[in-house]
This record gives C-alpha cells, structure tokens and sequence, in this order.
C-alpha cells in the first residue's frame, strides 16, 4: 500500500483507522428540523470522527434541497 493510500485510511485527527459505516445526518434549516438516514461515511473507529464523500455529500444536498421545499415541521428521509 502506497503513503497517500495508507494516509487516507487513517484519521488525521488521532491516527485510529477510518471504516465504511453509516451516520444519521440533521439539517436545522430555520423552520423546522431535517433528518437522512442510513448516510454512507468512513468513522474513525478511535475517535468517531466521520468523513462524507463527494458524490454522498451531492446526494445529501439533493435530499436536504427536496425536504426544504416541503417546508415540513419535521421531515425524515433515507438517503437515496
């Protein structure tokens, strides 16, 4: 395994290892709350800190988009 590879497995944080998982992610938009499940992240399995990839992040922008026009007090969604 190459340094850069190496590097992106570890946390830059504490140095434990980073792990594909899944996080709960909540947007406070102003005039109500918005939860996505079921959000892939790699999480440090030390620490807890947790990454989103770029394509994710896309898709959880999408998401969080489509849930704001809907202007719900509450709105839970899957990520898709």
């Amino acid at each position: 395994m190459n340094k850069l590879a190496k590097n992106k497995k570890l946390c830059p944080i504490c140095g434990g290892v980073k792990k594909a998982g899944k996080t709960t992610y909540t947007v406070d938009p102003g005039f109500g709350v918005i939860v996505v499940r079921d959000v892939p992240t790699m999480i440090c399995s030390q620490c807890g800190e947790e990454w989103i990839d770029d394509t994710t992040a896309k898709s959880l922008e999408k998401n969080v988009n489509e849930a704001r026009k809907k202007k719900a007090q509450f709105e839970v969604v899957t990520l898709k």
